[in-house]
């Protein structure tokens, strides 16, 4: 059997003729390739063109590197070596991150959009300069390449002014001439060189990453220690770590020394290793931060408990995961003697362990959010304080932030106190635990017996604030989310969508109501604190979602006044006729959460309503964090924050801070009365008179500065810091969460290859479309070039592949048939064909 020619094949054709440029048709007649191996001949030309032997030029253009520009035979740029000399700045040149991009080139994005434009600037692969992804840069705007093709600006990068790639994790490969190191992040489109000498870790890092193992005498997935002399081929299929040391130019590829061997890429735990690197997510506390945990003692003091209200002899609890092991929040439901309903919702006490500018409190800020991954945590604080201490652990004194809010019948606040406090949790609960007690499974029923009136309660309650905020608009798109199961050595054995059941809803209301009481009160106070903000959806996106959303036979509903008629471009050229948009401005699209609300509802129980969901989703914008409250759009509330997870969230711990000190200038805790939302803005209850002070088993202490100790106000120039920060920090570990759920996708599916499942069309390109197994919480791709049966073209307008003779079509949200063809680990992609 005939082999695919090797890489060095490849290239030996460019050399034979080095001015040459080759198209990628050219390649296949001179390589004696059949047609249907040209998609494998542009796989191994990408990596040549990752390796700079080749360079990609345009539409299928490729051409020899120049042998001056050999990574070999140059000078080395320093590490501080910048793309180009420090330029003054005029009014082309904008700051902001780079994007970068497989194939080399990338995008910039401007800390501040250019006048009239919201698009990033491209640069090109060879405007790249020494930049790397996540750069931040100065970059010069070229020219703009004018509205027929989307307006889209062009620039170069001047110069690297913070660097994102310090280190880089990726294999080892070992070689007769230079060893080097494939990146996993391929946004990162070149071979890392690593330099005769700089294969193996110093002994100092050895070390210390043996301490990070709990004194283990081997690194995890090193090479066996031998009395001989070590060699590089030890290495090589190994997944390092590995510090930059120069940074690549157009004539040379980037250097660098291992620092770091985690193992082989098949060995338990080393995928979880390489995301944590990948990602840049610091996993190491330092030395003086584990100390001052390790300092803060594991039970309260008088003076902790001093001023502070008590709650201990209530039935409070907390309900979290099966896994869980930092206990943020607990609550409480009482029913008053007059028909409303009393919640507690008492917020781990942070802030008065966490004290501004200590190395806890840097190191958190850095960390910005804990990071959950299916089978282990990387926690923003040490486990002393995020498992100890701090945590709501059961029957145990913890120290709090208490927000009690009387609710009456029609889910309104008419009043509520924050105050410091002290509880001392009944049980810890489970999500399941309690859906089963609701349920009225006898066993759960019998073992939480003295508690079951509360959760009955709970759900009474959670269910008139949820029926309130459907009134207003919030919207609820319940999409599902993989669960991935193990077994009792740790292997993966499934993939299952996960519940969000009664007893999650529970939770998200009573933590929505308290998040929505803190925000009120702060902005009521006029007070700078940071909001998590949700701003309406852009124009174009939701004009984009009715236009698809139509071909199903449903719409949002929009208004659009002041709309024109714009004709555009197909990309398919064969299409004869035009095709015709709204367009409106932002202030002329009259969207609302309820448009969006109704169609949900609409949705429910459709075929339609998995992808129909997914793409309103993907029509909204992310939510932030900001210094400036504008609001959160799918909420549907005026004024919001994060309040409830101190232990796991940055911002939260922020807010805390401006609260306590907000409660040391009002005497140590505030009670508000009013109706609704005019409760948040209210005038305090001087005379204390209100009817939370008649809950019997509250006990009434004056405060005293240890209880709002910690609290501070943060100017809003820090705050403005703080929220771009930490909204990086999120979208940071979000990525890394949903990234490493595809790597063990994938390791699970590789046992499954040949076999055949029933899918979903999920998603449609011009080179193929993404399916979803109907069975399994997995996604997977099936090219245009596996439907062997015809030739097909996706046609836009029709949101279609459809084949030119046999007129077969595959639309979106269609049922198909599909079998695993192939898994691709280096990508982490898993290829599917169709059935017939």
């Amino acid at each position: 059997m005939r082999e695919f020619p090797s890489p060095q094949a490849i290239l030996k054709l460019f050399e034979r003729n080095p001015e040459k440029t080759y198209r990628l048709r050219e390649l296949v007649v001179e390589l004696q390739l059949r047609s249907s191996e040209a998609r494998e001949l542009k796989r191994a030309l990408k990596e040549l063109a990752r390796a700079r032997r080749i360079v990609y030029l345009k539409k299928n253009h490729y051409a020899l590197v120049h042998k001056d520009h050999h990574p070999i035979s140059v000078t080395r740029p320093s590490i501080h070596a910048e793309a180009a000399p420090t330029a003054a700045r005029g009014p082309n040149v904008v700051s902001g991150r780079l994007i970068g991009h497989r194939d080399g080139f990338g995008f910039v994005v401007p800390d501040q959009p250019l006048a009239g434009t919201d698009l990033d600037i491209y640069i090109g692969a060879e405007a790249m300069g020494s930049a790397l992804h996540g750069d931040r840069v100065e970059v010069q705007v070229l020219r703009s390449a004018g509205p027929a093709h989307g307006g889209r600006l062009e620039g170069r990068i001047l110069r690297v002014t913070e660097r994102a790639q310090k280190t880089v994790v990726g294999q080892f490969h070992s070689g007769p001439r230079f060893n080097y190191v494939l990146p996993f992040d391929h946004r990162i489109p070149f071979e890392i060189v690593i330099p005769h000498g700089q294969e193996w870790p110093s002994g100092e890092e050895l070390a210390g990453r043996n301490r990070q193992f709990g004194g283990e005498s081997e690194v995890k997935g090193a090479a066996p220690r031998t009395t001989g002399r070590r060699s590089a081929k030890d290495l090589d299929g190994m997944i390092v770590d590995v510090e930059l040391t120069t940074y690549p130019r157009p004539a040379a590829l980037p250097r660098g020394r291992v620092i770091e061997i985690l193992g082989r890429r098949e060995e338990f735990g080393v995928d979880v290793e390489i995301v944590i690197r990948k990602y840049h997510l610091p996993h190491r506390f330092p030395a003086e931060v584990l100390a001052e945990a390790a300092a803060v003692p594991q039970y309260l003091t008088e003076r902790d408990r001093a001023g502070r209200r008590d709650f201990r002899g209530l039935p409070i609890v907390t309900i979290d995961g099966e896994t869980a092991k930092d206990f943020d929040d607990a609550v409480l439901v009482e029913r008053q003697p007059w028909g409303n309903y009393l919640l507690h919702v008492h917020i781990a006490d942070v802030a008065h362990y966490v004290r501004p500018g200590s190395p806890l409190d840097r190191e958190a800020r850095l960390r910005g959010t804990s990071v959950y991954f299916p089978d282990r945590a990387v926690p923003m604080l040490p486990l002393d304080l995020s498992n100890g201490i701090c945590s709501l652990n059961p029957h145990v004194d913890r120290l709090v932030m208490s927000c009690l809010m009387e609710i009456d019948p029609q889910g309104r606040i008419v009043e509520y106190e924050l105050s410091p406090g002290i509880i001392r949790s009944a049980e810890r609960m489970t999500y399941t635990a309690v859906r089963d007690i609701l349920a009225g499974e006898p066993a759960a029923c019998q073992h939480n017996a003295s508690l079951l009136g509360n959760f009955r309660l709970m759900e009474e309650l959670a269910r008139i604030l949820n029926r309130r905020r459907d009134e207003r608009g919030s919207i609820d798109f319940d999409l599902p989310e993989p669960l991935i199961e193990f077994d009792e050595y740790g292997r993966m054995v499934g993939i299952t969508r996960s519940e969000r059941n009664i007893a999650h809803r529970i939770i998200e209301e009573f933590m929505l109501a308290a998040n929505e009481t803190v925000a009120g009160f702060l902005e009521g106070r006029n007070l700078p604190s940071l909001y998590r903000i949700h701003e309406k959806p852009d124009p174009k996106k939701v004009l984009e979602f009715e236009e698809i959303a139509a071909t199903f036979g449903y719409s949002l509903g929009v208004e659009l006044p002041a709309a024109e008629r714009v004709r555009v471009r197909l990309r398919d050229e064969r299409e004869r006729y035009p095709r015709f948009l709204e367009r409106a401005d932002a202030a002329d699209l009259k969207i609302t959460p309820r448009h969006y609300q109704r169609l949900t509802k609409r949705l429910e129980g459709k075929p339609e309503e998995r992808i129909l969901s997914y793409l309103m989703l993907r029509s909204l914008k992310q939510a932030r964090y900001s210094e400036e409250n504008v609001g959160h759009f799918a909420l549907a509330a005026t004024t919001y924050t994060h309040f409830t997870s101190p232990i796991r969230r940055y911002p939260d711990l922020i807010v805390h801070r401006i609260l306590k000190a907000a409660l040391g200038r009002e005497g140590g805790s505030v009670r508000v009365q009013g109706v609704a939302s005019d409760a948040a803005h209210a005038k305090p209850d001087k005379k204390g008179a209100g009817r939370l002070s008649h809950a019997r088993t509250l006990r009434e202490a004056a405060a005293t500065p240890a209880a709002v100790a910690g609290g501070a106000f943060v100017p809003p120039q820090e705050l403005q810091a703080l929220a771009a920060a930490t909204s990086e920090a999120e979208r940071r570990a979000a990525d890394a969460e949903r990234e490493l759920i595809e790597w063990k996708k994938v390791s699970f599916m590789a046992q499954h290859v040949g076999d055949e499942f029933d899918a979903l069309i999920i998603s449609l390109i011009k080179h193929g479309f993404f399916v979803e197994l109907l069975d399994l919480f997995v996604e997977g791709f099936v090219s245009l070039a596996s439907l062997g049966d015809d030739y097909y073209v996706y046609r836009e307008r029709q949101r279609a592949i459809i084949g030119q003779h046999t007129h077969r079509a595959f639309h979106l949200g269609e049922a198909v048939r599909v079998r695993l063809d192939r898994i691709d680990r280096e990508g982490n992609k898993l290829e599917f064909s169709v059935v017939d």
